[in-house]
């Protein structure tokens, strides 16, 4: 469960029902996304870290972050229609340019009782 901007809970599931409660309106589709940029100082620390092996938390966080921002465009527009869940929550990610990538979240908005 996640705070919507309106502070009102938003249930969020890649399953398609959420167990113990029933939909009672189907609102259709919504997501969110966002594209973001490596930063040139942090892939330099990175390439050096590439060489020795490890995690790379800068872009663990990167993208961490990202996945954060798209999930709350996405229950921004679920609030929006009225819905108080998303089911069925997917993510999908794609290079747009050299060094950019997008992150996609999508579902289904509905509402619960």
């Amino acid at each position: 469960m996640i705070t919507n901007t309106k502070g009102g809970a938003v249930e969020i599931t890649n399953i398609e029902t959420i167990p113990g409660k029933k939909i009672t309106t189907h609102y259709g589709v919504v997501c969110g996304s966002t594209v973001r940029s490596k930063n040139a100082f942090k892939d330099i620390g990175a390439s050096f870290k590439n060489m020795f092996g490890g995690e790379l938390k800068n872009y663990t966080r990167l993208l961490e972050e990202t996945r954060q921002e798209a999930i709350s465009r996405m229950i921004q527009q679920a609030t929006a229609l009225g819905a108080n869940a998303i089911v069925n929550v997917r993510f999908a990610t794609s290079d747009v340019a050299a060094g950019a990538a997008e992150i996609y979240t999508y579902g289904t908005a509905v509402r619960v009782e």
